[in-house]
């Protein structure tokens, strides 16, 4: 998968492989080398796990004084890192599950995401929220949760979703240089995803998408673990003739429309895919801006690959009637472009389909258990 132009741009030179997980551990290794008011929050940032190995040798490194471990007391501690925010500190926070954040939307919603605000911008709250997200191996309802569509409703924060190594550690380095709130979404099957990561410290911007795949046929636009999908899908596609362009989305609030419209301009149909649910969701956002700004160059009503509006399930017998995948993609651009190029859909979900249970990750790509 390819930075954009304007990322390349700004690319050092010195380049190597990490996976997703190591970029983390690298921005905050990096940022924290260079700015001492940058000091990591979390359940399990100083246990030998290290959440994944985004925070692998940063106790060691800094002392338990910038590397905390965190008390089952969310709501207390996320008051505790807003203060330290309005203090002269850039604390990231971590919740091992997005869930866990539910436990502190009081201080995340009326104080981090208001005070810049109240206070006529004399007051800023520099604060970054990792949270992970994702399915897994019978994590279940209350624990494999995407909820970013309830933090992209709240004005005065950013949320963002990104699916690359090269995003991960370059849109960190942006959150924690941000002098208000950022919700970082983390999806736990990407963290061993391998990619080119700079060496040097680098930023992306937290308000831009990326075309990650040019194609003239049909518009994908799409979100962290999904782009993946997306592209094994797309790959596929390209054999029978359909040339996909593939939106990575990155930015779930401020969301970028733009790079949707332009290309919707030229393919004329929509496809998007989310991690959460479609009722009230990042997606019906998406469809909603594109309809008010392009509806003139939509041949057909865009469709939308989400989770069905139930909880998640635990039982595995359960989980392929639930999660969509590069099959359930393959699915909605045949049903968008099977009008004008009939196509062997059959044959292509067959050449996608995988043989594991969609609650294991995709032997595609390496997964992080």
């Amino acid at each position: 998968m390819q930075s954009s132009t304007m990322d390349k741009a700004k690319t050092p030179t010195i380049i190597r492989e990490l996976n997703f997980g190591e970029a983390l551990q690298e921005a905050q290794l990096q940022t924290m080398e260079s700015d001492k008011s940058v000091m990591v929050i979390g359940e399990g940032v100083a246990d030998p796990k290290s959440i994944f190995r985004t925070t692998e040798g940063l106790v060691e490194r800094f002392g338990p004084d910038r590397v905390t471990e965190m008390p089952l007391a969310e709501n207390g501690m996320t008051g505790v890192c807003i203060g330290l925010s309005i203090n002269g500190f850039r604390p990231i926070l971590v919740h091992q599950r997005i869930d866990f954040a539910l436990l502190s939307l009081d201080q995340i919603i009326n104080n981090a995401a208001k005070l810049h605000y109240v206070f006529d911008g004399k007051v800023t709250v520099p604060l970054v929220v990792r949270m992970l997200i994702g399915r897994g191996w019978g994590q279940g309802p209350q624990h494999a949760q995407s909820l970013q569509s309830i933090f992209a409703h709240i004005p005065g924060l950013k949320v963002v979703m990104p699916t690359t190594p090269y995003d991960a550690k370059g849109m960190l380095n942006s959150a924690i240089k941000d002098n208000n709130p950022v919700m970082f979404i983390e999806h736990r099957w990407l963290y061993n995803l391998k990619g080119d990561v700079p060496k040097e410290p680098y930023l992306v911007p937290l308000d831009k998408a990326n075309v990650v795949r040019k194609g003239r046929d049909i518009t994908i636009a799409t979100y962290s673990h999904m782009t993946i999908e997306a592209i094994a899908a797309a790959k596929e596609l390209a054999k029978h003739g359909v040339e996909v362009e593939i939106i990575d989305m990155r930015c779930v609030r401020p969301i970028d429309i733009d790079p949707v419209l332009a290309s919707v301009k030229n393919s004329g149909l929509l496809l998007v895919l989310d991690t959460g649910w479609a009722s009230c969701g990042v997606s019906s956002e998406i469809m909603a801006r594109t309809a008010e700004s392009a509806f003139q160059h939509l041949k057909k009503p865009p469709k939308r690959i989400t989770l069905p509006d139930f909880p998640a399930p635990t039982a595995k017998s359960l989980t392929d009637d639930y999660y969509p995948d590069a099959e359930t993609i393959v699915q909605g651009v045949v049903s968008l472009v099977d009008d004008e190029q009939k196509l062997p859909s059959k044959k292509i979900c067959e050449a996608v389909r995988r043989t594991s249970l969609r609650d294991i990750p995709n032997p595609a790509y390496v997964g992080p258990f």
